[in-house]
C-alpha cells in the first residue's frame, strides 16, 4: 500500500458511492451550471448572515447526498469535513444536526482532497462501511474573514480570483460505484516566499508542482498515465506557474491540465479576473464536471489535486508570505486498475 515517500495505492477498492453538489447563482451562470444539483438564487440562503449561509449550503448538499446515496444515514460512520472560516464555524454550525461523528478538517482550499484522502484510507482499513467527505466556501463570508467588507467596494487585481459559494459532498465506501480512488499523494506545506494575498495562484503553484511531480515519480509513471491532470484552483496565473515549474522537472502537462478554477466560471463573460477559487471550487468540480467526465467514459483515470493557500489574517497582518499546500487523489473508473 505504501508506494514511495508520500503515496498510497489501496489494494481494494475504495468507491465513490454517490456525490452531490449546491452552488450560488453566479457559479450557476457557469459552464458547468447545468451539472450541479441545487442552485441557491439568495446568496443569504434566507439566513440573517454570511456564515449561516454557508452552513446552509453544507445542509443542502448533505440532504441531496442522502437523498441521491442508496443507503441510510445510520450507516455512515463519520464525515470528513471542513470550510475556510476561523475554528470551521460553517461545518460545526451546519453538520451538528446530523448527529454523525465528525472530523473537522482545514488544509485551506486544499480541504476536500485532505477530506477525500482520509475517508478513504479509513474505509479501506475497515473503520468504517460508508463515511462523507465534504467542503464548502462562500464569496462573502470569504472576503468579509480574508479581505474586505463587501460595502467596501475594493477593485480587484487581475491576478485575483473568485471565491466559489458552493458545497460538495461524497459518500466513500467499500460496496459500489462506477468511480474509485485508487490511491492518495499526501502533500507538503510549501513556501516559495510569496506575500500578496490577493494572488492565491502564485502561492499554491509551487506545492501543486511539488505533489504532482511526487505522485509521478512515486508511482514511476509520466503524465500519459492520467487522461487529465486537474488542480482546485490555481486560475489563469497559477497555471502558468505551475505548467512551468513542472516542466523544469521534466514533466509537460500540455493537453492533459486544466484547473478546476478556470471550468466553473467563463472568464470574459463573468469577471472573475484569474478564475474561481475556495474549499468549494474544487469540491463542487469533483461532484459535477470530473464525475460526469468519468462516468461517460471520456476520462479512466484522473489526477484530482486540490490546492490550498495556508493564508491566516493574523500570519498576513504581521508580514508572514503565504505558504501552499496540495493533495493528490488518484480517480479511477472501475475496471481501470492495472
Amino acid at each position: 500500500m505504501i508506494v514511495g515517500k508520500q503515496s498510497i495505492l489501496f489494494e481494494e477498492n475504495v468507491y465513490i458511492e454517490e456525490t452531490a453538489c449546491v452552488a450560488g447563482q453566479k457559479e450557476s451562470e457557469g459552464p458547468l451550471g447545468k451539472l450541479f444539483d441545487v442552485v441557491v438564487e439568495d446568496a443569504m440562503a434566507g439566513m440573517e448572515n454570511w456564515e449561516e449561509a454557508e452552513s446552509t449550503l453544507q445542509q443542502l448538499a448533505v440532504d441531496k447526498l442522502l437523498e441521491k446515496w442508496d443507503g441510510k444515514k445510520e450507516d455512515l460512520r463519520y464525515i470528513f469535513a471542513g470550510d475556510l472560516l476561523g475554528q470551521l464555524i460553517a461545518t460545526s454550525f451546519g453538520l451538528m444536526q446530523y448527529e454523525i461523528p465528525m472530523f473537522g478538517l482545514y488544509g485551506a482550499c486544499s480541504t476536500f482532497g485532505e477530506a477525500l484522502s482520509l475517508a478513504a484510507m479509513t474505509v479501506h482499513a475497515g473503520y468504517a462501511g460508508h463515511v462523507i467527505a465534504l467542503a464548502s466556501s462562500h464569496f462573502a463570508s470569504a472576503e468579509k474573514q480574508f479581505r474586505y467588507p463587501l460595502e467596501y467596494g475594493n477593485q480587484r487585481p487581475p491576478a485575483s480570483t473568485w471565491t466559489v459559494t458552493g458545497c460538495g459532498a461524497a459518500v466513500i465506501g467499500t460496496e459500489k460505484g462506477e468511480v474509485c480512488i485508487r490511491g492518495i499523494t499526501t502533500g507538503k506545506v510549501i513556501d516559495f516566499g510569496v506575500k500578496d494575498s490577493m494572488n492565491m495562484g502564485a502561492c499554491m503553484a509551487p506545492a501543486a508542482a511539488d505533489v504532482i511531480a511526487v505522485n509521478l515519480e512515486d508511482l514511476q509513471k509520466d503524465v500519459t498515465y492520467y487522461d487529465c491532470i486537474i488542480t482546485g484552483d490555481l486560475g489563469a496565473v497559477g497555471k502558468t506557474i505551475l505548467m512551468d515549474l513542472l516542466k523544469e522537472k521534466g514533466y509537460d502537462l500540455t493537453g492533459r491540465y486544466t484547473d478546476c478554477g478556470l471550468e466553473i466560471f467563463d472568464a470574459e463573460s463573468q469577471d472573475t479576473k484569474a478564475g474561481g477559487s475556495g474549499c468549494g471550487c474544487s469540491a463542487v468540480t469533483m461532484c459535477s464536471y470530473i464525475m460526469k467526465k468519468m462516468k461517460n467514459h471520456s476520462w479512466n483515470r484522473v489526477l484530482f489535486v486540490p490546492t490550498g493557500a495556508l493564508l491566516s489574517t493574523v500570519s498576513y497582518n504581521e508580514g508572514k508570505s503565504v505558504p501552499g499546500i496540495a493533495h493528490a487523489v488518484i480517480l479511477e473508473r472501475k475496471g481501470n486498475r492495472e
